[in-house]
């Protein structure tokens, strides 16, 4: 058996681990689990060179279940972990670097799920089951607020009475782990001391403001709902719509979170799904529009975070549909026109690293995300702290 570096990402549906080297930059192995908690799940597992993964059906079981089972494949393909990494969703105003885990920041990772009611709780039981397993094993949280740490004190402020603020009501911004990723790979692309709005477009999105590589403004807030229109959520919404919900409509508040985390978004505007390939190859007039709507908010958000840094020099697409939708980002990249973007075309249809024009006045770009690297460096890092010491 060799020792590596597991990683989780456990999401509302998806659970996506990996094993790196003890460093934690090779990547050794990678998987996902698809309907996670559901009744029926699906597991896969590759390495960087499989072409065909390796995949198993799971039934009858939990979370807790299924994570056990990630684990156990990864065994039986010859690695035990030295410790578990997780990805955490909110950290609060405390958490602003990677930590080794234990019973009292534990539970004031508890404290938080206030703010994040999707998220934060998976998280933490993914925590609670690697402890019951194996209660010996270190393990790390590494946080999506933490990036966003550093944002000019406007930049986290709401409106709202003073005392609100001082008491965590405030802009936290999210997508860190996948934005410090593309921040690592700015250099190459002789960008890091420019410009760049990152645009995270998947089931969630949002949108950042890289200033030098550094996070100085999110389209996201206090939670994950602020911001881009996304798989179910609605993104920026006029605070009355809520009260006008309970008041007039009846809504409980858990009437009302399941209408802004499940069903608006895509899925609200189309009537028909969540998943934007199904949208983009439909002829249904709500399906057209829902997608239209998705790439206004995002050009109009990319002009708002430029504001933020007083210019834009590139954006960068990221995550599952800025990836893998070359109609989304073109239609993205037109109503950006003004600014200067020209697209290649050839390139765009190609997912290419460039997509912009050679003579484009700013440059667009795509480069894939990679959380769970990032998550892997994180805790290297944090690991070898007491070893330098």
């Amino acid at each position: 058996m060799s020792s590596a570096l597991f990683t989780l990402n456990a999401g509302s549906s998806t659970l996506k681990f990996a094993a790196f080297s003890p460093d934690g930059h090779e990547l050794l192995l990678s998987g996902q689990i698809d309907h996670y908690g559901a009744e029926r799940a699906n597991l896969q597992l590759s390495a960087p060179s499989d072409s065909v993964p390796y995949e198993r059906c799971l039934t009858g079981a939990g979370c807790a279940d299924q994570l056990a089972a990630a684990l156990a494949t990864l065994a039986e393909h010859g690695l035990q972990p030295l410790a578990v990494a997780h990805r955490i969703v909110h950290g609060g105003s405390r958490f602003t670097r990677p930590i080794l885990l234990d019973g009292e920041n534990r539970a004031a990772l508890a404290e938080l799920v206030p703010l994040a009611p999707l998220h934060q709780p998976v998280g933490l039981a993914a925590i609670d089951t690697i402890e019951a397993i194996a209660p010996a094993l270190p393990q790390i949280a590494c946080f999506d607020t933490a990036f966003h740490a550093g944002m000019p004190e406007l930049a986290q402020r709401f409106a709202v009475a003073r005392h609100w603020h001082d008491k965590g009501v405030r802009r936290y911004g999210f997508h860190g782990l996948s934005y410090a990723a593309i921040a690592r790979r700015l250099p190459e692309l002789e960008l890091d001391d420019k410009r760049v709005v990152v645009c995270h477009l998947g089931s969630g999105a949002s949108a950042c403001a890289l200033l030098a590589g550094q996070s100085v403004a999110s389209s996201m807030g206090f939670s994950a709902l602020d911001g881009l229109m996304m798989g179910t959520r609605p993104g920026t919404l006029d605070a009355e719509v809520v009260l006008y919900w309970q008041e007039h409509a009846g809504l409980s508040i858990g009437e009302v979170r399941d209408e802004l985390y499940k069903r608006s978004g895509l899925l609200g505007v189309s009537e028909l799904s969540a998943d934007i390939r199904p949208l983009l190859a439909s002829h249904a007039p709500a399906a057209h529009e829902a997608v239209a709507l998705f790439c206004y908010r995002v050009a109009t958000e990319v002009g708002r975070l430029a504001a933020a840094m007083q210019g834009l020099d590139a954006v960068v697409f990221t995550a599952g549909i800025g990836e893998h939708a070359p109609s989304v980002r073109a239609a993205i990249l037109h109503q950006l026109g003004w600014l200067g973007f020209r697209l290649d075309e050839a390139a765009n249809d190609a997912n290419a690293t460039r997509i912009s024009q050679i003579g484009s006045t700013r440059s667009a770009w795509v480069i894939p995300t990679d959380e769970e690297g990032e998550i892997a460096r994180l805790a290297a890092a944090v690991l070898a702290k007491p070893a330098a010491a």
